[in-house]
């Protein structure tokens, strides 16, 4: 049987596949998380930050107190991990530390104000979430990161780096790039800001959600035409009541949904929100609602390694150029000490490894030779019989010194004593010799008992005698 062809529709599907998992790949990835014991509002704060960096985040992440930087290190690797945004508490406030991986930089910020996700949905009056906001990535807005130097940078005009440049490329490269020509309208229903402020050189934080509203209309005709479920019509008999009641009526105010000025006009192209044609091709307002959280930062310090490395840029310390260039000199060496220390660290282990496999060579030569000699005394050796002790014979000793022949009685060996080469053996029944010794008691308690046996067969046979 032939193989049936895949259909286009099988085709175009897998193809789909595949680019939605080359996207994701080459999306950058991020983990959120705390050091340190860091209290309740903290811990919530890290959170809402994971909905932010939704979808492409760990939200279910949980840490170990044993668990160390290095660990999520080496986790990130196969998991394209390529941010860590880290919260810590001290008894200066909260702390924010932004990190590039695998080699950094670190941004350190200082979290001056904060408020949490169910701070700022309860002080709404009309809080609006869509369907699957979470699903895609958010726009990033920077606002006012310019590269001209700041006041509060005129005595710091000994580093290198422009901070705000730095701060603006890291942020860039913590939210996923945007193709102009292949981006959905659809997909784009949230938004994160980021606003530098010269004068206080604080920066601003917020997380908005993205509404599309027609203009020129009233708002009873908005309801018809945005909304996906219609409003209750059954206390009107025709539509036309439902649109020409007053607004003192029950319907809210009209100007609600008027735009602030023509900045706030948009006109949709086609393909652009789903399921709703009736917007398309006419005038719409964006609509921003805050869902949080809420953060206001200061850039303390930038480091040039992840969480370790040359400091680029403190706002808090003034050195001047020799003063950097005495810390430069400090920091070479370090270095150099670090390396030799390294060197005759591996020098030594070398050392070592050498006299342990001599040692072991030894050994091992040692245990072949004895081996070897074992074998060769084994081969030699002849079993040898075992001799009789020699009995000290007392009568042939007395012949010699005395000259005369000893009395039988006074040197008696018995034959046993001979057998077993003049050592005294235990006797058994089983020699001719030995003789059990008579119990009297027993005996005689037999000799009564067969005279009592003979007595009653005597009267026994005189009984039949009689009767006979």
């Amino acid at each position: 049987m032939a193989r049936k062809k895949k259909g286009k529709a099988k085709k175009n599907a897998s193809k789909n596949a595949l680019r939605e998992i080359e996207e994701i790949s080459r999306a950058p990835h991020s983990f959120v998380f705390e050091r340190g014991h860091v209290g309740n509002n903290v811990s919530t704060l890290a959170k809402d930050m994971r909905l932010v960096m939704e979808p492409y985040t760990a939200t279910n992440l949980k840490l170990r107190k044993k668990n160390v930087l290095k660990d999520l290190v080496s986790i990130a690797g196969p998991l394209n991990v390529t941010n860590f945004i880290m919260f810590s508490k001290s008894p200066n406030g909260t702390n924010m530390r932004i990190a590039r991986l695998p080699r950094g930089p670190t941004l350190y910020f200082q979290v001056t104000k904060y408020s949490l996700n169910h701070d700022i949905v309860s002080a709404l009056k009309r809080p609006q979430t869509s369907e699957g906001q979470f699903r895609h990535p958010p726009l990033l807005v920077l606002n006012n990161f310019k590269d001209t130097p700041n006041k509060s940078d005129e005595n710091k005009g000994n580093f290198e780096v422009n901070p705000r440049k730095l701060c603006a490329t890291m942020l860039q490269n913590m939210f996923p790039s945007i193709n102009i020509h292949k981006v959905k309208l659809n997909q784009v229903k949230r938004c994160v800001s980021f606003s530098y402020d010269q004068e206080t050189d604080l920066i601003e934080f917020r997380h908005f959600n993205i509404a599309v509203k027609p203009m020129g209309m009233s708002r009873r005709l908005k309801k018809l035409v945005a909304r996906k479920d219609l409003p209750d019509l059954s206390k009107y008999s025709d539509i036309s009541e439902y649109l020409t009641q007053k607004p003192g009526e029950g319907s809210a105010s009209e100007s609600e949904a008027d735009p602030d000025g023509p900045h706030n006009e948009v006109e949709l192209p086609p393909t652009s929100v789903s399921g709703k044609d009736d917007l398309l091709n006419q005038k719409c307002a964006i609509r921003l609602t805050e869902l949080g959280p809420r953060m206001t930062l200061r850039l303390i310090k930038c480091e040039e390694g992840l969480c370790s490395g040359d400091v680029l840029y403190h706002s808090l310390i003034d050195k001047t150029k020799d003063e950097l260039e005495e810390t430069l000199k400090k920091k070479a060496e370090k270095k150099k000490l670090k390396a030799k220390r390294k060197a005759e660290q591996a020098k030594n282990v070398a050392k070592k490894q050498e006299e342990k496999e001599t040692l072991k060579k030894k050994s091992l030569a040692g245990m072949k030779r004895k081996l070897e000699e074992n074998e060769d005394s084994d081969d030699d050796f002849e079993p040898e019989t075992p001799k009789l002790e020699q009995v000290d014979d007392d009568a042939e000793w007395y012949r010699k010194e005395v000259g005369q022949e000893p009395d039988k009685e006074t040197f008696a060996t018995s034959e046993v004593t001979k057998k077993f080469g003049g050592k005294k053996r235990r006797k058994t029944g089983k020699d001719s010799n030995f003789k059990k010794p008579k119990n009297t008691a027993f005996e005689g308690q037999k000799k009564f008992n067969k005279s009592k046996v003979f007595k009653k067969k005597a009267s026994f046979a005189k009984k039949k005698k009689t009767v006979r």
